[in-house]
């Protein structure tokens, strides 16, 4: 079908763009960028799910303050190190 579109100057350079990445046509690049546009959008595809795993964390184990504790070690490593005039 031929038509006559107006088109915007960012949407014309997009098409530009295009032409040049795949060295089409400007019908070829317009058609593909018009097809991609018309696809479903994400909103309709499937939700993503991330994969779950069973914990191996030992039992007893309070994990409310590991990031304190992470930071206290490394605290007493980093003053280790400087006794050591590392």
């Amino acid at each position: 079908m031929r038509t006559t579109v107006t088109l915007d100057p960012d949407v014309a350079a997009g098409i530009r763009r295009v032409m040049a990445e795949r060295g089409s046509s400007f019908k070829e690049a317009l058609n593909d960028v018009a097809r991609r546009g018309l696809r479903p959008t994400a909103a309709h595809a499937e939700p993503y799910t991330s994969p779950t795993f069973r914990s191996r964390i030992r039992p007893g184990l309070d994990l409310d303050k590991a990031l304190s504790l992470v930071g206290d070690l490394e605290d007493d490593e980093v003053l280790r190190r400087a006794e050591q005039g590392k």
